[in-house]
């Protein structure tokens, strides 16, 4: 199991090393993101979409972060209709 101050690569094997608890709500977001439309992931208060100022991600896209559980939140981008995740981190004190 990661600590609480862990960042990882997000891949499905990764996912296998969260505890049972962290995982359902990782996989609760991932099905609640397949439901909402672009507009409605920014507008949400609970995914706390926020972008990064500081970095840019492949080909210099902009990086935003939402939060997964009260504690995970993933590093993501924008590719057309599709949200790339990056990092999953496991800390409140993300960005």
């Amino acid at each position: 199991m990661c600590s609480s101050t862990s960042t990882i690569p997000f891949s499905r094997t990764n996912l296998f090393i969260l505890g049972k608890e962290e995982a359902n709500g990782v996989f609760a977001t991932l099905r609640k993101l397949k439901r909402l439309t672009w507009s409605e992931v920014h507008k949400d208060k609970g995914l706390r979409w926020e972008l990064v100022q500081s970095k840019r991600g492949p080909g210099g896209t902009r990086l935003y972060t939402i939060r997964i559980t009260d504690k995970i939140r993933a590093l993501v981008y924008r590719d057309a209709q599709f949200m790339r995740f990056l990092l999953l981190h496991l800390d409140n004190d993300f960005a």
